[in-house]
């Protein structure tokens, strides 16, 4: 059996979504058929119908965890023809955020929470659990690859793979973020003019956050509505002193997904609050 088959199977059977790239480390291209998307795309590309194409269409959305698409006849011959195997992270539940030169990896353990690292010809891929938007170019040297993208597999890596913190969340929307992650936080900054912060009492900050959570679990329609105001009040009381942290974050998400929300329904649901406030 093919080697790069083989792990793609592998990584399959562990619930990460698959596909091969041809030379040049990118996928392989459409059929005739689907050319310019007139087939309407592959279901979770949000268009306007589903593709039957058994063959290896549509980049990042051909990947799959379905052994019987990888091996068969048409997938089977893209293995022989190709140089790695890619897959897509959001679908796992996953981001990588794309470190290329040793400056930005250095900012990575300056900036952000330790977690999941594999080493690439360049740089490093640091792997966080929970899916957010992919965007390019957020810092030099910096890409974060999640849904709607995909990464070349390299192997597991080391490390333990950590949620993902709200500094890479931030960045996917406007650059860096005044939101810091726990492990930053140390003493709360004063507001302009010379005033305290208002959060300096962890009790003010807490029983908004437990309010947040309630408003969030009590929601009995239109949930993802309610969870985007609910982040965008929380956003908008506590997201400019750098008072919120990965704790309070994940407490707010884990309290979405006990109504049904996915990692990456969450991501956007945040991101939005944040490009609306301006942030």
């Amino acid at each position: 059996m093919n080697e790069l088959l083989r792990s793609a199977l592998e990584l399959a059977v562990a619930g990460v979504p698959v596909l091969p790239l041809r030379v040049g480390k990118v996928p392989f291209g459409n059929c005739r058929t689907c050319s310019g998307n007139a087939c309407g795309g592959r279901p979770n590309m949000k268009t306007s119908g589903p593709c039957r194409c058994p063959a290896v269409c549509h980049a990042w959305a051909a990947a799959t965890t379905d052994s019987q698409v990888i091996t068969s006849a048409p997938w089977a011959k893209a293995w022989c023809q190709a140089q790695a195997v890619a897959y897509h992270p959001g679908e796992a539940g996953l981001t990588v955020v794309d470190l290329d030169n040793a400056q930005a990896i250095a900012w990575a353990r300056e900036a952000l929470t330790a977690t999941r690292v594999v080493a690439t010809t360049r740089g490093e891929h640091w792997i966080y659990q929970g899916a957010m938007r992919s965007a390019n170019a957020v810092r030099p040297g910096v890409d974060i690859k999640s849904t709607m993208a995909y990464a070349r597999w390299l192997g597991w890596g080391t490390g333990t793979t950590a949620p993902l913190p709200l500094a890479v969340l931030n960045l996917a929307v406007r650059g860096p973020s005044p939101i810091r992650t726990a492990s930053q936080v140390t003493t709360v900054p004063g507001l302009a003019g010379g005033r305290e912060c208002r959060h300096r009492k962890p009790a003010y900050l807490d029983r908004g956050i437990s309010m947040a959570e309630q408003r969030i679990t009590e929601a009995r329609e239109a949930v993802h509505a309610t969870v985007y105001r609910t982040f965008l009040a929380v956003l908008s009381a506590h997201g400019r002193c750098g008072c919120l942290t990965q704790e309070y974050m994940t407490r707010l998400f884990t309290a979405a997904q006990a109504k049904g929300e996915s990692p990456r329904n969450c991501a956007d649901a945040w991101s939005n609050a944040l490009t609306r406030l301006g942030m």
